[in-house]
C-alpha cells in the first residue's frame, strides 16, 4: 500500500516533465514577447535620446554661432576664440560630475523615475534659454551648461538604477543596449538635424528649442507611463510577467534599502577596474563627439550641412551596431559558449582596441584629398565602440544589481572628468585647427588612453556579483554551504 506502480511512476515523470516543459515555454513567450519593460525599455531610450540630444547640440551649434556666414547670416554671431570655444564645449562636464555619486544615492532612495523626470525638466527649460543667455557672452553660456550638467548628472545612474529593477539577466545585455543607444540616437539626430535647422529661416537658436519642446512632450508621457520598479506597477502589468521579473532577480515585491558599503566598493579591484575602463572609453568618445566636427570644417574643409550629416554618420553606424551585438552577447552567454566574464572582456577589447587603431591611422591623414578615408576611419572608430555596451557599461549590474546605480555615479564621476579634461587639452594643443600634425597629437592620446584601459579591465576585470551587494544574504549562503559541508554541526 502507499506504493507506486512502474506505469504511475512513468506518467508521474511525464506530467513533471509536461509542467517544465511548459514553464519554460511560458517563460519564454514573457522573454520575448512585449511586456511592460518593454514599455520602460523604450521610455529610457527616448529619454537618453533627448539627453545626448541636449548634451551635444552645442558641438555643431557652436561652429554656426561664430561663423555667420557659414549658416543662415541673419542671426547673431559671437567672436569666441578655440579656448573660449572649449571651455563652452567642456562646461556641461563641470557640472555633470557632480550629481553622479548623489545622483545614484537619490535614485535608490527615491526611485529612479522621480529622477529621470526632474532632470529632464529642468534640462529642458535650461536649452530653451541658450539663445538668451549666448547673447550675455560666452561666460553665460557657461554657467548655463555647468547647471545643465548638474541636472544631468543622475541620469546615468537612475538609469541604471531602473534597469536593475526591469532588466532579467537573462536580457541584460540586450536591454541596456536598447536603452543605452538611444544615446547615439539622439547623438545622430541632432548632429544630422542641426546644421539643417542652423541654416534654416530659424537659425540656430532653433537647435535649443528644439530639443528643449522634446525633453519637456517626454517629460510629460514618462510622468504617466513611467516606473521605478515592477512592484510599483503591479496594476499595469500582467502578474506572470512580474513574477517572472522578479524570480530571475531574487527579489519579492518591495526590496529593502541596503546600506551603501562605501569601503567595500572603493577598495574593490572590480570597481577600480571600471572606473579606469569608463574613464579610458569617455576619453576617446567625447573627443571625438566635441572636436569632429571642428576637424571635417578645418582640416577636411566639408561645409556645415555635409559637416553635420557627416558628423552624425559614425553615432548611427555605433547605434546600428550596438542593436546587431547585443543579441549576440546574450545568445553566447545564455546557451553556455562564454562565461559572462569573458563576454564582457571580448567585447570591451572589440569596443576599444579597434577604435583605438582607427584612430592611429586617422593620425596620418593630412589633406582634403583623403577625406573620404578620413570619414570611414572617424566611423569605424565611433560605430565599433558599441561594444562597450557588452563590456564595462553593463558590468555595474553584475558586481552589484542593488548598488548599480551608486557604482555608474562613482564610474561615471571619474569617466567624466576625463570629458572636461580631453576638450580643453584639444584647446592648448590646437593653436592651429587646420594643421593635421596637431591633430595627429590627439588622436594619438586618445589611442593609448584607449589602450591602457581596456588592457587593466582585461586583467582585473569581474563580472560574478561581489559579496558585499547584499552581506546578509552572502552569510546566509556561507551558512547553508557550511551546514551541508558539516551536517554534524546542525542540532
Amino acid at each position: 500500500m502507499g506504493t507506486m506502480t512502474t506505469q504511475e511512476k512513468s506518467n508521474a515523470d511525464n506530467n513533471a516533465e509536461s509542467e517544465k516543459s511548459k514553464k519554460i515555454d511560458d517563460e519564454q513567450k514573457l522573454q520575448y514577447g512585449f511586456g511592460f519593460r518593454h514599455v520602460q525599455v523604450l521610455l529610457i531610450f527616448i529619454c537618453l535620446t533627448i539627453a545626448y540630444a541636449q548634451r551635444v547640440n552645442m558641438s555643431v551649434a557652436i561652429v554656426a554661432i561664430t561663423d555667420r556666414n557659414s549658416t543662415n547670416p541673419d542671426f547673431p554671431e559671437y567672436e569666441w576664440d578655440e579656448k573660449e570655444k572649449s571651455m563652452v564645449l567642456s562646461s556641461f562636464f563641470w557640472g555633470y560630475v557632480v550629481t553622479q555619486i548623489p545622483g545614484g544615492q537619490m535614485a535608490k532612495h527615491f526611485g529612479g523615475k522621480i529622477m529621470l523626470l526632474v532632470s529632464i525638466t529642468l534640462c529642458s527649460l535650461l536649452c530653451l534659454l541658450t539663445p538668451t543667455f549666448a547673447a550675455f557672452g560666452w561666460k553665460a553660456v557657461v554657467a548655463l551648461r555647468v547647471v545643465q550638467g548638474l541636472c544631468q548628472g543622475c541620469i546615468f545612474p537612475s538609469t541604471h538604477t531602473l534597469l536593475a529593477k526591469w532588466a532579467p539577466p537573462s536580457e541584460r545585455g540586450t536591454i541596456g543596449t536598447y536603452c543605452y543607444s538611444g544615446a547615439q540616437f539622439g547623438t545622430v539626430m541632432m548632429l544630422a538635424v542641426s546644421g539643417v535647422l542652423a541654416s534654416s529661416a530659424m537659425g540656430w537658436p532653433s537647435i535649443f528649442y528644439l530639443s528643449g519642446v522634446f525633453g519637456l512632450v517626454w517629460a510629460i508621457l514618462f510622468m504617466f507611463y513611467g516606473s521605478s520598479s515592477p512592484s510599483d506597477s503591479r496594476d499595469r502589468m500582467s502578474v506572470e510577467e512580474r513574477h517572472f521579473i522578479e524570480t530571475s532577480l531574487n527579489t519579492t515585491g518591495d526590496a529593502k534599502i541596503i546600506k551603501t558599503p562605501w569601503k567595500e566598493i572603493f577598495t574593490s579591484s572590480a570597481v577600480i577596474s571600471l572606473v579606469i575602463a569608463h574613464s579610458a572609453h569617455n576619453w576617446g568618445f567625447w573627443t571625438l563627439l566635441t572636436e569632429i566636427p571642428s576637424y571635417m570644417k578645418s582640416v577636411l574643409h566639408f561645409n556645415i550641412k555635409q559637416n553635420a550629416l557627416l558628423s552624425a554618420l559614425p553615432y548611427f553606424v555605433m547605434m546600428i551596431m550596438s542593436f546587431i551585438l547585443s543579441p549576440f552577447a546574450d545568445w553566447l552567454t545564455n546557451k553556455r559558449i562564454l562565461q559572462v566574464e569573458f563576454s564582457r572582456k571580448l567585447f570591451n577589447t572589440i569596443g576599444l582596441w579597434i577604435p583605438g587603431l582607427a584612430l592611429i591611422a586617422l593620425a596620418y591623414i593630412t589633406s582634403q584629398e583623403q577625406s573620404s578615408m578620413a570619414v570611414g576611419l572617424v566611423t569605424l572608430a565611433v560605430g565599433i565602440n558599441a561594444a562597450t555596451y557588452l563590456g564595462f557599461q553593463i558590468n555595474h549590474i553584475d558586481l552589484s544589481p542593488n548598488h548599480s546605480g551608486t557604482l555608474m555615479g562613482i564610474t561615471n564621476c571619474s569617466a567624466n572628468i576625463m570629458s572636461i579634461i580631453a576638450p580643453l587639452l584639444v584647446g592648448f594643443i590646437l593653436n592651429d585647427p587646420s594643421d593635421p600634425l596637431q591633430w595627429r597629437i590627439i588622436f594619438f592620446i586618445a589611442a593609448g588612453v584607449y589602450f591602457f584601459g581596456n588592457l587593466q579591465f582585461i586583467i582585473f576585470g569581474k563580472a560574478n556579483t561581489q559579496p558585499w551587494n547584499d552581506p546578509d544574504a552572502h552569510r546566509k549562503r556561507n551558512d547553508t554551504i557550511e551546514g551541508v559541508e558539516n551536517p554534524a554541526m546542525e542540532y
